[in-house]
Protein backbone atom coordinates (compact mmCIF):
# COMPACT_ATOMS: atom_id res chain seq x y z
CA UNK A 1 0.00 0.00 0.00
CA UNK A 2 2.31 2.44 0.90
CA UNK A 3 4.27 2.33 -2.63
CA UNK A 4 1.00 3.97 -3.73
CA UNK A 5 -0.08 6.01 -1.12
CA UNK A 6 -0.42 8.87 -2.38
CA UNK A 7 -2.11 7.40 -5.71
CA UNK A 8 -4.72 6.25 -3.05
CA UNK A 9 -5.13 9.55 -1.51
CA UNK A 10 -5.93 11.03 -4.84
CA UNK A 11 -8.08 8.57 -6.66
CA UNK A 12 -9.55 6.17 -3.91
CA UNK A 13 -9.01 2.51 -3.55
CA UNK A 14 -11.84 1.97 -5.97
CA UNK A 15 -10.22 3.35 -9.14
CA UNK A 16 -6.76 1.77 -8.02
CA UNK A 17 -8.15 -1.56 -8.10
CA UNK A 18 -9.43 -0.99 -11.35
CA UNK A 19 -5.90 -0.39 -12.31
CA UNK A 20 -3.77 -3.01 -10.70
CA UNK A 21 -6.57 -5.51 -12.64
CA UNK A 22 -5.69 -3.38 -16.35
CA UNK A 23 -3.44 -4.48 -19.07
CA UNK A 24 -2.65 -1.93 -21.44
CA UNK A 25 -1.18 -2.97 -24.89
CA UNK A 26 1.93 -0.24 -25.41
CA UNK A 27 3.71 -0.04 -28.98
CA UNK A 28 6.40 2.13 -29.03
CA UNK A 29 9.34 3.08 -26.74
CA UNK A 30 10.83 6.13 -27.76
CA UNK A 31 10.45 9.49 -26.32
CA UNK A 32 6.72 9.11 -26.10
CA UNK A 33 6.03 5.42 -25.34
CA UNK A 34 8.69 5.01 -23.14
CA UNK A 35 7.81 7.60 -20.86
CA UNK A 36 4.39 6.79 -20.80
CA UNK A 37 5.04 3.15 -20.35
CA UNK A 38 7.10 4.51 -16.81
CA UNK A 39 4.16 6.95 -15.99
CA UNK A 40 1.19 3.41 -16.31
CA UNK A 41 3.76 1.45 -14.30
CA UNK A 42 4.14 4.44 -11.73
CA UNK A 43 0.11 4.75 -11.55
CA UNK A 44 -0.63 1.34 -10.56
CA UNK A 45 -1.40 -0.34 -13.80
CA UNK A 46 -1.63 -4.03 -13.12
CA UNK A 47 -0.05 -5.72 -16.69
CA UNK A 48 1.82 -3.88 -19.59
CA UNK A 49 2.77 -5.66 -22.75
CA UNK A 50 5.42 -3.73 -24.45
CA UNK A 51 6.31 -3.87 -28.53
CA UNK A 52 9.25 -2.35 -29.84
CA UNK A 53 12.34 -3.68 -32.22
CA UNK A 54 14.75 -0.95 -31.79
CA UNK A 55 17.83 -0.62 -29.07
CA UNK A 56 18.89 2.15 -27.23
CA UNK A 57 21.15 4.70 -29.04
CA UNK A 58 23.51 7.64 -28.59
CA UNK A 59 20.92 10.12 -30.44
CA UNK A 60 18.07 8.73 -28.21
CA UNK A 61 19.96 10.10 -24.79
CA UNK A 62 18.78 13.40 -25.64
CA UNK A 63 15.09 12.59 -25.05
CA UNK A 64 14.14 9.22 -24.40
CA UNK A 65 14.12 8.29 -20.31
CA UNK A 66 14.72 4.97 -21.36
CA UNK A 67 18.04 5.41 -22.80
CA UNK A 68 21.32 6.03 -20.26
CA UNK A 69 25.09 5.53 -20.60
CA UNK A 70 24.31 1.94 -19.49
CA UNK A 71 21.83 1.26 -21.35
CA UNK A 72 23.11 1.90 -25.31
CA UNK A 73 22.72 -1.09 -27.17
CA UNK A 74 20.26 -2.79 -25.33
CA UNK A 75 16.88 -3.77 -26.43
CA UNK A 76 14.49 -1.19 -25.53
CA UNK A 77 11.87 -3.31 -24.19
CA UNK A 78 14.38 -5.23 -22.31
CA UNK A 79 15.22 -1.91 -20.46
CA UNK A 80 11.76 -0.97 -20.29
CA UNK A 81 10.71 -4.47 -18.32
CA UNK A 82 13.57 -3.98 -15.98
CA UNK A 83 13.64 -0.54 -14.96
CA UNK A 84 9.42 -1.16 -14.58
CA UNK A 85 10.42 -3.68 -11.88
CA UNK A 86 12.12 -1.31 -10.25
CA UNK A 87 10.00 0.54 -9.93
CA UNK A 88 6.53 -1.32 -9.32
CA UNK A 89 7.55 -5.28 -9.29
CA UNK A 90 3.95 -6.52 -9.21
CA UNK A 91 3.54 -4.97 -12.65
CA UNK A 92 3.76 -8.15 -14.89
CA UNK A 93 5.39 -7.12 -18.20
CA UNK A 94 5.08 -8.90 -21.30
CA UNK A 95 7.86 -8.21 -23.93
CA UNK A 96 7.53 -8.36 -27.87
CA UNK A 97 10.63 -7.19 -29.62
CA UNK A 98 9.76 -6.53 -33.13
CA UNK A 99 8.99 -4.03 -35.49
CA UNK A 100 4.87 -4.44 -35.75
CA UNK A 101 3.51 -5.23 -39.25
CA UNK A 102 0.05 -6.48 -40.09
CA UNK A 103 0.83 -9.86 -39.82
CA UNK A 104 1.53 -9.47 -36.43
CA UNK A 105 -2.43 -8.18 -35.48
CA UNK A 106 -2.79 -11.40 -33.81
CA UNK A 107 -0.86 -9.47 -30.64
CA UNK A 108 -3.95 -7.53 -30.55
CA UNK A 109 -6.67 -9.58 -28.52
CA UNK A 110 -9.58 -8.82 -26.68
CA UNK A 111 -7.50 -9.58 -23.45
CA UNK A 112 -6.19 -6.07 -23.57
CA UNK A 113 -8.63 -2.63 -21.45
CA UNK A 114 -6.79 0.10 -23.63
CA UNK A 115 -4.14 0.28 -26.69
CA UNK A 116 -1.52 3.20 -26.90
CA UNK A 117 0.01 3.87 -30.03
CA UNK A 118 3.41 5.58 -29.94
CA UNK A 119 4.96 4.96 -33.07
CA UNK A 120 5.80 6.83 -35.74
CA UNK A 121 4.89 4.89 -39.09
CA UNK A 122 1.26 5.47 -40.71
CA UNK A 123 0.63 2.12 -41.82
CA UNK A 124 1.67 0.37 -38.75
CA UNK A 125 -0.23 3.53 -36.63
CA UNK A 126 -3.47 2.75 -39.01
CA UNK A 127 -3.30 -1.10 -38.50
CA UNK A 128 -2.95 -0.80 -35.02
CA UNK A 129 -5.79 1.35 -34.83
CA UNK A 130 -8.68 -0.33 -36.49
CA UNK A 131 -7.67 -3.75 -35.30
CA UNK A 132 -8.10 -2.41 -31.44
CA UNK A 133 -11.43 -0.68 -32.99
CA UNK A 134 -12.57 -3.65 -34.47
CA UNK A 135 -12.27 -5.53 -30.94
CA UNK A 136 -14.26 -2.77 -29.13
CA UNK A 137 -10.95 -1.50 -27.11
CA UNK A 138 -9.84 1.84 -26.13
CA UNK A 139 -7.12 3.42 -28.39
CA UNK A 140 -5.05 6.50 -27.67
CA UNK A 141 -2.48 7.54 -30.29
CA UNK A 142 0.00 10.15 -30.49
CA UNK A 143 0.73 12.52 -33.66
CA UNK A 144 3.91 14.42 -34.18
CA UNK A 145 6.01 15.77 -31.57
CA UNK A 146 9.36 16.35 -33.51
CA UNK A 147 10.48 19.82 -34.75
CA UNK A 148 8.16 20.90 -31.58
CA UNK A 149 9.94 22.99 -28.84
CA UNK A 150 6.18 23.49 -26.80
CA UNK A 151 4.71 21.33 -24.68
CA UNK A 152 2.07 23.23 -23.29
CA UNK A 153 0.52 23.18 -26.95
CA UNK A 154 0.22 19.50 -26.54
CA UNK A 155 -3.53 18.44 -25.96
CA UNK A 156 -5.73 15.53 -26.42
CA UNK A 157 -8.10 16.01 -29.01
CA UNK A 158 -10.32 13.48 -31.64
CA UNK A 159 -8.40 13.21 -34.67
CA UNK A 160 -11.73 14.91 -36.73
CA UNK A 161 -10.91 18.30 -34.40
CA UNK A 162 -7.56 18.32 -35.06
CA UNK A 163 -5.30 21.20 -37.16
CA UNK A 164 -2.03 22.34 -38.21
CA UNK A 165 0.02 19.00 -37.25
CA UNK A 166 0.89 17.45 -40.31
CA UNK A 167 0.70 13.83 -39.44
CA UNK A 168 -2.85 14.26 -38.11
CA UNK A 169 -3.57 15.89 -41.62
CA UNK A 170 -2.51 12.36 -43.38
CA UNK A 171 -3.70 10.01 -40.53
CA UNK A 172 -7.62 12.14 -41.02
CA UNK A 173 -7.38 11.08 -44.58
CA UNK A 174 -6.53 7.66 -44.01
CA UNK A 175 -9.18 6.66 -41.02
CA UNK A 176 -11.81 8.54 -42.79
CA UNK A 177 -11.28 5.98 -46.34
CA UNK A 178 -11.28 3.00 -43.38
CA UNK A 179 -14.57 4.21 -42.33
CA UNK A 180 -12.96 5.75 -38.75
CA UNK A 181 -15.58 7.98 -37.08
CA UNK A 182 -13.01 9.31 -34.19
CA UNK A 183 -9.79 8.57 -32.66
CA UNK A 184 -8.56 10.11 -29.16
CA UNK A 185 -5.04 11.73 -30.03
CA UNK A 186 -2.33 13.97 -28.41
CA UNK A 187 -1.12 16.13 -30.74
CA UNK A 188 -0.01 20.00 -31.12
CA UNK A 189 -0.62 22.97 -33.08
CA UNK A 190 2.67 24.21 -32.86
CA UNK A 191 3.76 24.40 -36.46
CA UNK A 192 7.18 22.47 -36.89
CA UNK A 193 9.68 23.84 -37.33
CA UNK A 194 12.71 24.04 -39.54
CA UNK A 195 15.97 22.12 -38.68
CA UNK A 196 19.38 22.33 -39.81
CA UNK A 197 20.53 18.93 -41.77
CA UNK A 198 24.06 19.83 -41.31
CA UNK A 199 23.73 17.97 -37.51
CA UNK A 200 22.57 14.64 -39.57
CA UNK A 201 24.30 11.80 -38.67
CA UNK A 202 25.37 9.09 -41.04
CA UNK A 203 22.35 7.36 -42.16
CA UNK A 204 20.06 9.28 -41.36
CA UNK A 205 17.53 10.74 -43.77
CA UNK A 206 16.61 14.62 -44.15
CA UNK A 207 13.09 13.97 -42.97
CA UNK A 208 14.70 12.81 -39.95
CA UNK A 209 13.25 15.30 -37.42
CA UNK A 210 14.57 17.05 -34.47
CA UNK A 211 13.70 16.26 -30.97
CA UNK A 212 14.22 17.56 -27.65
CA UNK A 213 14.17 16.77 -24.03
CA UNK A 214 10.21 18.25 -22.97
CA UNK A 215 8.41 17.56 -25.78
CA UNK A 216 8.01 13.60 -26.44
CA UNK A 217 7.58 12.90 -22.78
CA UNK A 218 5.27 15.71 -22.03
CA UNK A 219 3.31 13.85 -24.81
CA UNK A 220 4.08 10.49 -23.46
CA UNK A 221 2.45 11.78 -19.69
CA UNK A 222 -0.35 13.31 -21.38
CA UNK A 223 -0.93 9.88 -22.90
CA UNK A 224 -0.79 8.16 -20.06
CA UNK A 225 -2.79 10.17 -18.03
CA UNK A 226 -6.15 9.91 -20.52
CA UNK A 227 -5.34 5.76 -20.44
CA UNK A 228 -5.10 6.19 -16.54
CA UNK A 229 -8.18 8.55 -16.15
CA UNK A 230 -10.34 5.78 -18.25
CA UNK A 231 -9.18 2.87 -16.87
CA UNK A 232 -10.34 4.37 -13.38
CA UNK A 233 -13.27 5.47 -14.95
CA UNK A 234 -12.53 9.08 -13.29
Amino acid sequence: MERFARSYMLLGREAMEKLQNAHVLLFGLGGVGGMAAEALARAGVGALTIVDNDAVSLSNLNRQILATEETLGLSKVEVAKRRIALINPRCRVTMHELFYLPENEDIITGAFDYVVDAIDTVTAKIDIIMKAKSLGIPVISCMGTGNKLHPELLEIEDIFKTSVCPLCRVMRTELKKRGCKGLTVVYSKEKPHKTDVSFLQEGESERTPGSISFVPPAAGLLMASKVVQDLAQL
